[in-house]
């Protein structure tokens, strides 16, 4: 599936779901560290992707967290964040992991060496196949965006920056949440958890009859929530939120990839967002494919409701009201956008 590159120009865009948790800066924080943070005309795009690595996760934490499975070398989170340009909105659409794309001939398998030649597989495979470069590429592709910056989250990286947020974040059911493969155990109500827990909360797929769309509402709560509980001290110092930045930037070279200073510079951006101007969603799907040999199951998007919705981030408008797109042959995949004040726990 493709969509035609829509034309951009230069001013801010952006795109990301953990970005949105720095979206408030103390005002000196601006003078740590100059930056070339970009500034599209339409709004600057972040993709945000969180990556199944369990490199540096401990045998102890592997086990007391269910981490000891094969980890997928790929991207089981996948973000599209735009910030408008005038920094008074900020749209979050997920891309489930299992979307059905097309990779083009003559990339580089960075595993084996081998150069593919055309073939289908899932949007997640994209950063096995040719890491961060070729993941943009796919989703940039897929969507008709362009992407400006690039945000890579492993396991170890999440847990310490959750770990960093004093008091943990609130996470919230209305049912109970038991899932035996993440190992998490949650009565109806609110609690905060500390970085291992809000792991095995986030990568929840089994325990709701969702499948991966309740997760990614789960992602999308959670970031929303961490959001919430910065304002709780963090924003007010700009040393703290330097640290908790460059816990969740890394050191990894990435294609595109942000930098500390430049989430700081975001944070700063966003310092008076209102929840109630930050919105998520998923991508509109249309349906389950026939398993496809050497691929597995997946899905494909519903074309003409994706289009509208990228179509809506380039030209740096809010996404589309629910009504707007065609139902989903699969119930749980309804395309309905929410606003983050809906999100936080009570």
């Amino acid at each position: 599936m493709k969509f035609p590159r829509p034309r951009l120009s230069r001013r801010p865009l952006f795109a990301a779901a953990a970005l949105a948790t720095l979206s408030a800066l103390a005002p000196g924080a601006l003078a740590l560290a100059p930056t070339g943070l970009p500034a599209p005309e339409k709004g600057l795009n972040l993709l945000v992707v969180g990556v199944d690595s369990r490199k540096n996760v401990t045998a102890e934490e592997k086990e007391r967290f269910h981490l000891g499975g094969k980890e997928c070398d790929c991207t089981d989170v996948m973000m599209l964040v735009h910030v408008s340009a005038a920094n008074d909105r900020v749209e979050v659409v997920s891309l489930p992991r299992d979307s059905l794309t097309s990779f083009p001939a003559g990339h580089r398998d960075r595993r084996t060496g081998k150069t593919h030649a055309a073939h289908q597989a899932k949007i997640n495979n994209a950063w096995a196949e040719g890491g961060s470069a070729f993941a943009v590429e796919t989703v940039e592709s897929m969507t008709g965006l362009s992407v400006h910056r690039y945000l890579e989250i492993d396991f170890r990286h999440f847990m310490d920056t959750v770990d960093r947020v004093d008091g943990g974040v609130p996470v919230c059911t209305e049912q109970p949440l038991k899932d035996p493969s993440t190992g998490i155990d949650l009565q109806p109500g609110t609690k905060r958890v500390a970085g291992g827990e809000a792991l095995q909360y986030v990568r929840s797929r089994k325990a709701d009859g969702q499948m991966d769309f309740g997760r990614i509402r789960k992602q999308q709560r959670f970031v929303m929530n961490t959001l919430h509980r910065l304002h709780d001290g963090v924003l007010d110092d700009p040393e703290r939120l330097k640290d908790l930045a460059a816990t969740l930037r890394g050191t990894a070279a990435a294609e595109r990839g942000i930098s500390t200073a430049e989430l700081l510079t975001l944070a700063a951006h966003l310092r008076d967002l209102p929840p109630e101007h930050v919105e998520f969603a998923t991508v509109p799907v249309r349906g389950f494919n026939p398993d496809i040999q050497g691929v597995g199951s997946t899905l494909s998007w519903d074309e003409e409701g994706a289009a509208e919705v990228f179509g809506r981030l380039a030209e740096d408008r809010p996404l589309p009201t629910a009504g707007a797109v065609a139902p989903s042959k699969i119930p749980a995949a309804a395309y309905r956008p929410a606003e983050g004040s809906s999100l936080i726990c009570p």
